[in-house]
Parts: C-alpha cells; structure tokens; sequence
C-alpha cells in the first residue's frame, strides 16, 4: 500500500513541477507587464505613466483687440512654436485668450505678450502597457487577464507543494505565507 502512495505522491509532485514550471515560462510576459506597469502607476503622483509635458513660455505678437484674433492668425503665430493645428480658443477674461492645439494649449496674457504652451505626449509603449493593465483594450483581452489571474493562482498554489520536509509548506513555508497573508490584511484594516 505505500508503495502505491508513494508512486502517486511522485506522480503528483512531477505534476506540479509541471504545471509550476510550464505556467511560470508561459506568464513570463505578463508578470513582467503587470509588475513594471504595478510600480509605473503606483508612483503617478510623482510623475505621469502615460504622457510626458512639455511647457514652454515664449514672447507672442497678438493683437489686444479680440476682433481682429481669428484661427488663421493664431495659427500663424503658433506655427513658429511647432504648433500645426489650432482647435478652439476662447477667452476667459478680457486680458486671457485660452488657445486649444493639436496636443495640449496655450494661455496668452494679451498685455504681455506672453503665452505658456502646455503640450501633452502619449510615452511610447508605456502608455499602451498602462492601459494593458488597467484592462482597457478590447474583451479578449478581459478573458486573457482572466486566465493571466487563474495562471498566477494555479503558480502560487503549485509552488506551496513543492518543496517538502522542514523548508515545505507545512514548517518553514507555513510561517512564510502566513507573514505574507498578515500585510495584505493589516493594511486593509489601516489604510482601506
């Protein structure tokens, strides 16, 4: 009878040393995505994941009259600035003429001449990774993140078996994920 327990035990620890190791080469890609992304959007207060800023003042020559300010004009005007497309523009105040570009706008203070050209920039790859793991994309991208999710839970639970006797799940790996499970749950009770 421990002959056959011990065949199964073999087979079945073979098994999860598949299925761990072929899922983990699998979801290489994913992890990586989900982890960069992870510390990206963890830090937007400290900088923007998905778009880069470029903001410039420069000297402008508008009229003050409002009258004689049309697109055509303004377009003259931002062209020397790398501007190609004027969208709107209105003015909040009678010395303020708000201008909407192609990527972002411009403030001109008409006493002074003055405008601050705010430009936004899609970061290359970044932005597309971002919206990737905040499960923006398409629908089979939803059902690919579920079966991402059910891959990483089949990895953890595979990788708890593995090792055996006093490094196993049942001593030293016991007392390594209960440390772990304690973060998570104080910091809902903290912080959530």
């Amino acid at each position: 009878m421990s002959i056959n327990k011990s065949k199964i035990e073999m087979k079945l620890s073979k098994l999860l040393r598949v299925i761990h190791r072929d899922f983990s080469y699998f979801f290489t890609g994913m992890i990586l995505l989900y982890a960069i992304t992870g510390i990206l959007l963890n830090h937007a207060r400290d900088w923007n994941p998905y778009y880069s800023l470029d903001v410039k003042t420069v000297k402008v020559e508008l009229p003050t009259d409002t009258n004689r300010i049309n697109d055509n004009l303004l377009l003259k005007t931002f062209q020397v600035f790398g501007e190609t497309e004027i969208r709107s523009y209105y003015y909040p105040d009678s010395s303020t003429l708000k201008v909407f570009l192609k990527n972002g706008t411009a403030t001109v203070n008409l006493n002074e001449q003055i405008a601050l050209i705010e430009n936004s920039y899609r970061r290359p790859i970044l932005y597309q990774l971002n919206l990737m793991h905040k499960n923006r994309p398409k629908a089979w991208w939803t059902w690919f993140s579920d079966i991402f999710a059910i891959g990483l839970i089949t990895i953890t639970l595979t990788g708890l078996f593995l090792i055996k006797g006093k490094n196993g799940i049942t001593r030293r790996g016991a007392i390594l994920v209960a440390a772990g499970l304690i973060l998570p749950i104080l910091a809902i009770f903290l912080f959530f």
